[in-house]
């Protein structure tokens, strides 16, 4: 079908996309007539299969978005890596009824310890029914999502690469690396922190090159753990970053310095990581069996823009920074809980005209945060006197509950407040998964749906019905009437009025239904 055959076709959910015009930003290429065009058979294009892409074609599929995700590695990793689930990430796999798939393959640990690694517990009483920190190895938890969104009926091939795309006023024309072209509304770059969509884009990425370099992995012991835990904790007064923390029985994560070890275009080895812990420790722990090894930079940087047109950039694509913390991979995951429902909102049709600006509204401030907290904490790792004065100063300070609070906060994502006006302190919050009568409040969000939470029983979803569920509840554990939630979980409006919730109906979910 040509150009003009698309214009009056229905998109997959049978509503039609709100008009875009190539001409509102400048730059963009466009192809030389519709006639030259392949058919748009998809709604949305994404360039990549990690967690971010997946958890994002998840998203849209639970509006029937027609989704493709193209995925350049033929296979799936193999080293077998353990990332660190934070608790908000958590909590959204909760929303989607994803958590309990994934908690069977993972090991909990406290969620303590984060910021800058110094070695203080979780503050009582965190905020969320999920505060603790889930480590599953990166095959498992890119597996399950890939499974779960091939479930969901999104279409994934591998082998994939993306190499060119041009966008005009109706859609993006993908070119592959076999020359094959596809055509879809959107094009969605997740594909990492070297970012062939990003690149092709002309968005600039800002920020500081690597300076300095680490040696990370995870690997078994021959030494008792009392050893271990003294002769790190010698180390630790005076040289940073190095630690050896337990992972399981037996098995280690492994961190030190990378200077003068190997060349950086090759992988490290085993020999690498003893060589290493001599110098620094005079012993090297009687390491053996590594899982996974690898040797990162602490490159910061953060893309212009997170969208030029009809497309988008999302995950490490948009930016990068050291993995202090264990944010990055959780950062992905939350922009892509962002994205995709107001993405299926403008596909679908009902979008209010600047939903989807609001995506590089509301996730752009928060990678600059994790990009500042990740350079405050790689100072603090830092072996000068001047940054190990103040790490000294700032885990005194860590004893203090609010500091300490603050801290787990930043790192896990539940502190995040997206700017909604004025309003009670809850207002632009995420809501935690409180009890409601029919069970918990995330097992009424597993649709990607908002919801209206009504304790005054008064109030009514009305028009918006096919975008909002309701539930009246005054048995509901919350200090307000009512609240709107948006499907990522984040108060949109709290009050008890009708008049008040139909105007911020209007301004969340657009337009009610005839």
């Amino acid at each position: 079908m040509d150009s003009q055959q698309f214009t009056t076709e229905p998109s997959s959910n049978g509503t039609v996309e709100r008009g875009f015009t190539v001409g509102d930003v400048p730059g963009l290429r466009s192809p030389a007539s519709g006639a030259d065009r392949a058919p748009l058979t998809f709604d949305v294009i994404i360039a990549g299969c990690g967690p971010t892409g997946a958890i994002l074609a998840a998203e849209l599929r639970l509006h029937d978005v027609r989704v493709l995700v193209l995925e350049k590695e033929t296979e799936p990793k193999s080293f077998v890596r353990i990332v660190g689930l934070h608790v908000r990430s958590l909590e959204l796999m909760a929303m989607r009824g994803l958590l309990d798939r994934i908690l069977e393959h993972g090991r909990r640990r406290p969620a303590g310890g984060f910021f800058a690694a110094i070695p203080k517990p979780a503050p009582k009483g965190l905020d969320s029914a999920h505060a603790y920190l889930l480590g599953i190895p990166q095959p498992v938890i890119e597996r399950l999502l890939e499974e779960h969104v091939i479930e969901l009926g999104a279409q994934v091939r591998r082998g994939c690469a993306v190499v060119d795309f041009e966008q005009d006023d109706e859609g993006v024309t993908v070119e592959l690396a076999d020359g094959e072209r596809l055509r879809s509304r959107y094009l969605i770059g997740c594909d990492g922190g070297r970012s062939t969509v990003r690149k092709l884009l002309g968005v600039g990425f800002p920020g500081e090159p690597s300076r300095t370099e680490t040696l990370m992995g995870e690997m078994e012991v021959g030494v008792p753990r009392e050893e271990i835990a003294a002769k790190v904790a010698e180390i630790s007064e005076t040289r940073q970053p190095f630690w050896l923390r337990p992972f399981g029985e037996a098995v280690y994560s492994v961190v030190v310095p990378a200077a003068g070890v190997g060349d950086r275009a090759e992988p490290p080895t085993l020999e690498d990581f003893k060589h290493q812990l001599r110098t620094i420790a005079g012993t090297d722990f009687g390491v053996h069996s590594p899982r996974w090894l690898s040797r990162f930079g602490d490159a910061t940087r953060l893309a212009e823009r997170y969208r030029v047109g009809r497309v988008l950039l999302a995950g490490d694509a948009a930016h990068i920074h050291p993995p202090i913390g264990g944010q990055g991979l959780n950062l992905g995951i939350q922009d892509a809980f962002n994205l995709g429902w107001k993405l299926a909102a403008q596909i679908c049709g009902w979008a209010p005209e600047t939903l989807l600006d609001t995506y590089q509204a509301e996730r752009h401030p928060v990678a600059e945060d994790v990009l500042d907290n990740t350079r405050a904490q790689g100072e603090l790792l830092s072996a000068g006197p001047g940054p190990q004065a103040v790490r000294r100063l700032l885990t005194e300070l860590m004893d203090f509950d609010e500091v300490n609070r603050h801290l787990i906060e930043k790192i896990t994502a539940i502190g995040i407040r997206y700017d909604f006006g004025e309003g009670p302190d809850l207002l632009g919050r995420r809501l935690r998964d409180i009890d409601v009568k029919q069970g918990h409040l995330y097992g009424l969000l597993h649709r990607g749906r908002g919801l209206l939470l009504d304790r005054t029983e008064r109030l009514t979803a009305g028009g918006w019905s096919d975008r909002v569920d309701y539930l009246a509840d005054p048995t509901a554990v919350l200090d307000v009437p009512c609240v709107l939630l948006r499907p990522d979980g984040h108060v949109a409006w709290i009050g008890d009025d009708q008049q008040d919730l139909d105007r911020h109906l209007s301004h969340w979910f657009g337009k009610p239904a005839d």
